[in-house]
């Protein structure tokens, strides 16, 4: 059995972009007042969210998404051949599509709040999907 080799580089460079797509994009001043009005937060609810341990939590979810990115890229470029950043930035959309955007869809068609949140989920997952594939691709193993 062959494991994937997977640059820990990457995995931690693919980590940072993710924390960092998500402080540009729910920026008041980007897509952050945009989606609150969506999921019905106001500053006061924002401010009495979950606390922040939560940031530990988005930190190992990152991780463990460009682990499995890296992974799944490593196996895509093996099977197929030729760049390593076509591969990841291939595997990152066809991962996001099947996985991200198909459960969310079928996720937010059961909320009370029907689509309203649905865009901007759909577009932060991409835009994170797509910055840490770039770095993955962009540092692959070895």
């Amino acid at each position: 059995m062959t494991v994937p080799e997977i640059s820990y580089l990457a995995v931690a460079g693919a980590v940072v972009a993710s924390m960092v797509v998500g402080f540009v994009y729910y920026h008041p001043k980007v897509m952050g007042s945009r989606w609150m009005r969506a999921i019905e937060h106001d500053e006061e609810s924002v401010a009495a969210g979950a606390g922040s341990w939560v940031y530990g939590v988005v930190v190992l979810a990152s991780f463990v998404t460009a682990w499995v990115l890296a992974g799944a890229t490593w196996l895509s470029y093996e099977f197929y051949g030729g760049s390593f950043l076509v591969n990841a930035l291939v595997t990152g959309v066809v991962l996001w599509l099947g996985f991200t955007a198909a459960r969310v869809v079928v996720h937010d068609g059961f909320d009370p709040r029907g689509f309203r949140v649905t865009p901007y989920t759909l577009l932060n997952g991409l835009v994170t999907v797509l910055a840490m594939a770039l770095v993955i691709g962009l540092l692959p193993p070895g």
